[in-house]
């Protein structure tokens, strides 16, 4: 009727293409894995946490495997305590192929000092005792000379040129300090004076020749060590080698004495009268500890 709506004209009519369409659509994501509602899985039961026994085991178990390690790459004739500090270089590739060119160089040279000796400086005093450090340069190139220990020689090798004037420094510093008669420093040594090369082999009568074969970096994280795990340490650093060398010791936690070196190319231009023995221990004694005794040699 004109003018007139029926009940069905308030409805929208539906066409079958889109009953078509929206069946088809429903039917696709019934099969579509990703609009699934996924059922939720178990989740698995958790783990009972660990007695305070089977962590303490574990930990022991782990300190050991660790030791083992490291006591299969240490060389030998290393020290205990110096082994724990240091043991972290030697699964390193610069110091596994040094001792390489080491075992090698013993093999068609003589090499100074002999295998038993190059680390006698970590058997004489604990890596913590150290209260004084000396740095050298290159062992001597004579035969029964070098030993381990830097300016020091076996008796009764004659004390060489370097160490007869420190001899003489100590004579004026120390009061009662008399000539020992040898070279052999293990005195100092044993009480915390840690007597370092730079390079600790040579082969024999060519000085430097195991030089920037590795070793200058193994003895580079030896200062390191000391210097960031010790406090009130003296370094004595005489010669423009030993001062750069000890460049990043940290001057705040540590005393740094300086010099020209003991050769008698030198030593007569300030090493004579640096009085360094005598002020190594003033410092050591305003840190806390006790002095050296340099007159037991």
């Amino acid at each position: 009727m004109i003018g007139q709506k029926t009940i069905n004209s308030f409805f929208t009519p539906v066409s079958k293409k889109r009953v078509c369409e929206d069946l088809n659509e429903a039917e696709q994501d019934a099969n579509d894995p990703k609009k699934q509602k996924s059922e939720p899985e178990p989740s698995s039961p958790r783990p009972a946490p660990l007695s305070p026994d089977q962590l303490d085991r574990i930990a022991r178990n782990k300190r050991a495997a660790l030791e083992k390690l490291a006591s299969a790459q240490t060389p030998p004739g290393f020290g205990q305590s110096w082994r724990n500090g240091l043991s972290a270089e030697f699964g390193k590739p610069y110091f596994k192929r040094l001792m390489n060119f080491v075992a090698e160089e013993r093999k068609r040279h003589t090499v100074y000092p002999p295998a038993d000796d190059v680390f006698t400086w970590t058997q004489m005093c604990a890596i913590r005792d150290v209260k004084v450090v000396i740095l050298g340069q290159d062992p001597y190139h004579g035969p029964n000379q070098a030993h381990g220990l830097c300016f020091s020689v076996k008796r009764p090798v004659r004390p060489p040129p370097s160490l007869e004037n420190m001899y003489k420094e100590l004579s004026t510093d120390i009061e009662g300090f008399q000539h020992p008669g040898h070279g052999d420093l293990t005195g100092w040594a044993k009480q915390g004076v840690l007597l370092l090369n730079a390079v600790l082999t040579v082969r024999a009568h060519q000085a430097n020749s195991h030089k920037d074969e590795g070793w200058e970096t193994f003895t580079d994280a030896v200062v390191q060590w000391l210097s960031k795990n010790q406090e009130g340490l003296v370094f004595m650093l005489w010669g423009s080698y030993a001062q750069k060398k000890g460049a990043a010791i940290d001057r705040k936690r540590h005393h740094v004495l300086q010099a020209v070196h003991p050769s008698p190319l030198s030593a007569h231009r300030g090493f004579f009268g640096c009085k360094h023995f005598s002020k190594a221990n003033e410092l050591l004694e305003k840190s806390g500890k006790s002095p050296v005794n340099w007159k037991a040699l």
